[in-house]
């Protein structure tokens, strides 16, 4: 487990932790149980998580008096690793197709252009070449924003004038991807507002252009949400999911955040894996993410 990640994570879900921890420390009575339950509810976990945790918090107790000090909180943190499936790093030093071709998605705010410059700082450490494509032409400070990250990072960009056709920007970064060999093409798209089905039809185009520019490609469609949103996150991923078929998350802002719980409460419901989380404002705090590392987190165990 990496150390680095779970100080970042256990620091980012401290007022989560700190909460759920105390709970977890007394008799699991019915009263405890209940208090349990409240306070999962409200960091978002899902109820289904939450009843899980609960009932196997409860049953740990109940077992084996020589392991109650630890049992119930090593029990919620199983269920709570296992609701979260598949999640995990994604494994980028020998992708199956190079180049690999990113889409990243999600409405304003969530973090987007910053997350895909994060990205190429990931990669470029492990030696690896990355290509932007600012695909985002609705708002001119989108596209300036990726160049400034593009120049700091000594990373190429692909940039389409103000009010540009995003699919034409996407073909075009798809085939200089291609023809310049770089490992990773990013694609920063625009802020979709999930509830705006035209916009969301606009993006479904980008995909099929994407696909013309390279078969088989976008490779992997990431939905980036801001983690303190909590439940509102949930319904942004369920609209994003059924436009254009997600294959991984990327979960920002949860340094700090209260309502960390809703990774485990997308993942359940869409049955889509989480890849990275943002656990700062400095490029190295997009840390790719460890399941067992954040469930540990939750409930106050260390590593």
């Amino acid at each position: 487990m990496s150390g680095g990640f779970f100080d970042k994570i256990k620091a980012g879900l401290s007022r989560t932790a700190e909460a759920v921890s105390n709970l977890l420390a007394k008799p699991m009575d019915d009263q405890s149980a209940e208090q349990l339950r409240e306070r999962l509810i409200a960091g978002d976990f899902g109820l289904v998580t939450t009843n899980e945790a609960v009932a196997a918090a409860q049953a740990a107790w109940k077992s084996d008096g020589a392991v109650r000090k630890a049992g119930p909180a090593e029990a919620a943190a199983r269920v709570i690793e296992e609701a979260l499936g598949n999640s995990g790093a994604w494994q980028a030093a020998n992708p199956p197709h190079k180049p690999t071709i990113i889409l990243l998605l999600g409405v304003n705010g969530a973090g987007k252009t910053t997350t895909a410059a994060k990205l190429v700082a990931h990669w470029k450490l492990a030696g690896q070449k990355s290509l932007l494509g600012a695909c985002d032409t609705f708002r001119a400070a989108a596209g300036e924003q990726l160049s400034a990250w593009a120049a700091r990072l000594d990373t190429e960009i692909v940039n389409g004038a103000a009010g540009a056709d995003p699919a034409a920007v996407a073909f075009d970064t798809v085939k200089a991807a291609v023809a310049r060999g770089v490992d990773f093409a990013i694609l920063d798209t625009a802020g979709r507002l999930h509830t705006k089905s035209h916009l969301l039809d606009e993006l479904k185009k980008v995909v099929r252009v994407i696909e013309k520019a390279l078969p088989g490609a976008p490779h992997e469609k990431w939905l980036v949400v801001d983690g303190s949103l909590g439940a509102n996150s949930i319904a942004q991923a369920k609209v994003f999911h059924e436009a254009v078929g997600l294959t991984g998350l990327i979960v920002t802002k949860l340094d700090g955040s209260a309502r960390g719980g809703a990774i485990v409460a997308i993942v359940r419901e869409i049955g889509v894996p989480v890849r990275f989380v943002g656990l700062g404002e400095k490029p190295e705090d997009l840390q790719p993410f460890d399941k067992k590392a954040y469930a540990r987190s939750v409930v106050g165990l260390t590593a």
